[in-house]
């Protein structure tokens, strides 16, 4: 632990480096573990090509060791990687459903409603097993690593130059090992360009420019792999897929300012990862594509050609499996349609003033219609064996009117 020394003697005359600090800080110290394992991992790497007969202290030595180091660490995450990628596939799933609640409660400002928001917005994470931090934490996870991948191979310079080691097996004698090592004999691993171009290391300069080019090429094929094959139509039409688009040509520019200031160790570590990115983005892109997007559609081509297709639960099946199932979903939905309750339409006042009325009877074959009770005419008497009809007063059959018989000349 040379790191722990309280004042370290310089193992060069004029040191271009800060001596290492004293102790640990806060975070040296949250990067201390990281650190161990990415110097463990490095050292063994070093230990296998040694033990094949490659020179401790060459070049190529140390560069197959930086590619060893990449290439384990970005597979133990890989585990990591997926599940991101399943989370962040949920999430897009019930985007729909969020935005239905969104806006259902837009506009209101009350306690009471963004209570009501969070808790069905909460239910929905708990129905589909997911919550925004999960496609999150394997990111958040993965960052310590490479820092510590970032922040060993940075300090390898100073650190041989105060004649100290790391925190664990890269000891002062491998960190002086690493200090030397020139790759094809000719440009030193702990130089970045400025120092090159002041030192008159052309080929040096040379390497790094080419590599800083291959850095920005790789990385925008990677983003131009998503931004053209992996989003869904409805992932195009947002102001988030505008500034991706922005990205494409600026974010690749960043690896400029880490092929100048950088040693050339560092830019070799990031290099390979960008090419473990790359490589890794193509075959998700191609196995696990977004739902609704061209690498999906493509994929699903390419599995009916082999006479498969892609079940609900992202299984691949036999193509005649796959319709079975899709039938079956099919009627299970008419039938959900079918018994769900029909809905009604809205009414005015006047059409509801009448459904509020006692509805009639209706008339059924075989009923007689009830009559409107009317006003009833006056009883006549009832004429009888014996007796007389009573003579009409008033008429044309009154006594003493033209055409009565009874009338008598």
């Amino acid at each position: 632990m040379d790191l722990f020394a309280a004042t370290p003697t310089p193992a060069v005359p004029t040191p271009t480096t800060p001596p290492p600090a004293e102790g640990l800080d806060f975070f040296s110290a949250i990067m201390w573990p990281f650190k161990w394992i990415v110097e463990t991992i490095l050292v063994f790497w070093h230990w296998v090509f040694t033990s094949l007969g490659l020179p401790a202290d060459a070049g190529l030595t140390w560069v197959l060791s930086i590619i060893g180091l990449v290439i384990v660490v970005r597979s133990a995450l890989i585990p990591l990687f997926v599940r991101q990628i399943k989370s962040q596939r949920k999430m897009m799933e019930i985007a729909p459903e969020l935005r239905k609640v969104q806006e259902k409660y837009r506009g209101k400002k009350d306690q009471l409603s963004r209570e009501a928001m969070s808790r069905e917005t909460m239910a929905l994470y708990k129905k589909h097993g997911t919550t925004p931090v999960s496609s999150c934490l394997p990111l958040l996870v993965q960052m310590p690593i490479l820092l510590g991948m970032f922040y060993t191979l940075s300090d390898v310079k100073r650190h041989a130059e105060w004649g100290v080691g790391g925190v664990g097996l890269l000891n002062a004698d491998l960190t002086k090992q690493f200090y030397d090592a020139q790759l094809f004999g000719v440009a030193p691993l702990h130089t970045n360009m400025i120092e090159a171009i002041g030192l008159g290391q052309n080929a040096t300069v040379i390497i790094l420019v080419i590599l800083v080019v291959l850095m920005i090429v790789s990385q925008f094929i990677t983003q131009l792999q998503i931004i053209s094959k992996n989003l869904s139509p409805e992932a195009k039409t947002g102001q988030a897929y505008q500034m991706q688009r922005i990205m494409l040509y600026v974010l690749p520019l960043a690896f400029i300012f880490s092929g100048v200031f950088f040693p050339l160790g560092v830019v070799l570590y990031w290099f390979t990862s960008n090419i473990w990115t790359m490589v890794q983005q193509f075959l998700v892109i191609r196995n696990l594509p977004t739902p609704g997007s061209e690498a999906a559609k493509a994929r699903e081509e390419r599995l009916a050609r082999k006479g498969k297709a892609v079940d609900a639960q992202g299984r691949i099946v036999p193509l005649e499996k796959y319709q079975a199932e899709q039938q079956r979903l099919y009627e299970e939905a008419q039938r959900a349609k079918q018994q769900a309750p029909k809905r009604q339409q809205p009414m005015g006042k006047q059409r509801a003033k009448k459904q509020g009325q006692p509805n009639k009877p209706e008339n059924k074959p075989g009923n007689k219609p009830e009559s409107k009770p009317q006003n009833k005419p006056e009883n006549k008497p009832e004429s009888k064996p014996g007796n007389k009809p009573e003579k009409p007063t008033d008429g044309p059959d009154a006594p003493g009117k033209p055409g009565n018989p009874d009338n008598k000349s």
